[in-house]
């Protein structure tokens, strides 16, 4: 299959050093990596936002049983600070 595509110039020469530097045989290369890496990112993303969906079901259901309720800032940070001050040095 044959596919002509136009690239903005910043873009274009961004191909032509990958090619330059001896890692691509091609310009055909380099956009068939660029668009496997750009599907793997696409999978990755995906993923993420099914856990992060997951993680705030969790949390909400975990309100609605009454495991969870409000909490001060103030009391984090001291607890926080309470737990870098114990640690050993």
């Amino acid at each position: 299959m044959s596919l002509n595509v136009s690239l903005p110039v910043e873009l274009e020469n961004r191909v032509r050093e990958h090619v330059a530097s001896g890692m691509y045989g091609s310009a055909s290369e380099v956009i068939r990596e660029a668009l496997r890496l750009f599907e793997t990112y696409q999978t990755v993303r995906a993923s993420s936002l099914l856990a992060l969906k997951a993680d705030i079901a969790q949390g909400m259901a975990d309100v609605q049983a009454g495991r969870a309720g409000l909490v001060e800032m103030k009391d984090i940070k001291a607890l926080g600070r309470s737990k870098l001050q114990s640690r050993p040095n």
